[in-house]
């Protein structure tokens, strides 16, 4: 019986999730109330102060049910060198994130919300903070990957040359040239493909820097 509670009760959470999503995305976080998602949910009210604290709790349950799975996947990979190629890597994590926002409905539904239907202001401010803290750490990952991508391409040179741009600076381009995508794909509705021609700009980025991009996710 226990076991049977817990359950409902986690069905009864991703219910007040998925409405939160539908209304969020249709009303903007300002301009939705919990009752809103309540009555969406067909639930009441005090089924959500049951499972989440106020409006600013709900709406970041609802954005880690897409991307946490997707830092556990590409952070969790963070510091690790195992002889892959790191270009490769790189192209990888791209390729996965771009995959989610094509072929997956909630992951495009939830970044439209936390893109374009915040503002960061009063209960939401604190959004915008840990937007950047999570936009911080996948440069990280982008400049450390970037740096064994550039000891790897010069390793028998000698003596060894400098990249052209440091590991930090060019990791700060490529998160930009990504963000720049999804915000223009998502504002054009899918506009252009991005999947071909987003991958092909960002080869070309590694490329220009003198990376080499031969069979690394072709």
């Amino acid at each position: 019986m226990a076991r049977r509670t817990k359950e409902e009760a986690e069905e009864t959470r991703h219910r007040l999730l998925d409405a939160a999503e539908l209304v969020f995305c249709e009303r903007g976080v300002s301009g939705a109330s919990l009752a809103d998602v309540a009555r969406a949910a067909g639930l009441s009210r005090g089924a959500i102060y049951w499972h989440f604290k106020d409006k600013l709790d709900l709406f970041e349950a609802m954005m880690q049910r897409v991307i946490l799975p997707m830092e556990q996947i590409v952070l969790g990979d963070c510091g690790r060198h195992d002889g892959c190629n790191p270009v490769a890597k790189i192209l990888g994590y791209f390729a996965l994130i771009f995959e989610a926002f094509v072929n997956d409905e909630r992951t495009r539904r939830v970044f439209e919300v936390a893109m374009f239907k915040v503002e960061h202001v009063g209960e939401l401010a604190a959004v915008q903070q840990r937007w950047i803290a999570s936009a911080d750490r996948f440069i990280t990952l982008l400049e450390q990957k970037l740096t064994q991508a550039f000891a790897h391409e010069h390793h028998n040179l000698l003596p060894l040359m400098p990249p052209a741009v440091s590991p930090h600076l060019a990791a700060k381009g490529l998160h930009a040239m990504f963000d720049g995508l999804l915000t223009a794909w998502m504002l054009r509705k899918g506009g252009f493909d991005l999947q071909v021609q987003g991958m092909a700009l960002l080869r070309q980025y590694l490329k220009s820097m003198g990376l080499s991009c031969e069979n690394a996710l072709e």
